[in-house]
């Protein structure tokens, strides 16, 4: 299904002329693809469509290759991160690069689509940023955390499923609204994925986040429910190497209080009201992607 879009991202690598950025690329795991089966389940297999998911995928992996600069990721889905083999600088210029291609070729398509997904990019940047300074210390404000993953995550997957409804003539904004909640949903289990699988799994340490000073949901609604000396104890272990004993007191207070399975029943309610949107419009596959968002194991 996606070899089209595959073929549109080799081509315009290759209209770059330079061996060493189609090198550097093809080292990029490729991951899900989430954003372009969104576009061609929404729009079909046109030449538009195929184009416009490419670009996307294009934009995505550029904003991962900043992320893992920023976060100082060694591995990006079990395998070394660019950043990790030669440098940030590389990393850096390769996510400049993509991100230029992206929008070179974005001033083709109709205006509304182009303004969408530019800034969707801008609220991205925007979200990273924010997600760096929120780390300086521990955020207890969910309302903060959910506008700065939405920003971060599901502003582009919104961005995508409204411009490939915008392109097919459909309902933008129902499917833009798609968008958002799987968006959100899909961050929300990604930050309950980084406490409850192993490390094999993650191709990172468990409770990474936390080390790293990412004051997720879990955090957010464990910190309330602790006593006043609990709620100190925990933002004393903010963004410290955890001992295991630390660390497993972390766990046990967050099953003791039912802190995964309230966060996961938030995640699961937006990804209802999703197969909802698309059960009324008929779109089976789509409603198959927000059901697997919250089922996945990574």
């Amino acid at each position: 299904m996606l070899e089209p879009v595959e073929r549109q991202i080799e081509q315009m690598i290759k209209s770059l002329s330079h061996q060493e950025i189609s090198r550097l690329y093809s080292l990029l795991p490729h991951g899900k693809r989430l954003r372009a089966k969104l576009i061609l389940y929404i729009a079909g297999r046109g030449l538009e469509s195929c184009k416009l998911a490419a670009i996307v995928e294009m934009i995505h992996a550029a904003s991962l290759l900043h992320d893992d600069v920023i976060d100082d990721a060694q591995t990006r889905r079990g395998i070394r991160s660019l950043n990790n083999l030669y440098g940030n600088k590389v990393a850096i210029m390769l996510g400049d690069i993509l991100y230029s291609t992206g929008f070179s070729q974005l001033v083709e398509f109709d205006r509304v689509v182009a303004h969408k997904i530019s800034n969707a990019v801008t609220s991205l940047s925007i979200g990273e940023l924010d997600d760096v300074n929120l780390a300086d210390s521990f955020n207890t404000n969910r309302d903060v955390y959910i506008d700065m993953i939405y920003k971060k995550t599901a502003s582009l997957i919104e961005a995508s499923a409204f411009s490939a409804a915008q392109i097919a003539g459909k309902d933008a904004k129902l499917y833009g609204k798609y968008g958002r909640n799987i968006g959100i949903a899909f961050q929300m289990i990604d930050d309950l994925l980084d406490i409850t699988s192993d490390s094999k799994t993650l191709g990172k340490p468990a409770l990474h986040d936390f080390k790293e000073g990412k004051t997720t949901l879990p955090y957010i609604y464990l910190y309330h429910a602790l006593e006043n000396k609990e709620q100190v104890k925990l933002q004393n272990l903010h963004k410290k190497q955890c001992s295991d004993q630390e660390l497993q007191w972390i766990l046990e207070q967050m099953d003791k209080h039912n802190i995964l399975q309230r966060c996961y029943k938030e995640a699961e309610g937006l990804a209802d009201e999703a197969v909802a949107l698309m059960e009324e419009a008929k779109e089976e596959k789509l409603v198959a992607i927000a059901k697997e968002m919250i089922v996945r194991k990574f």
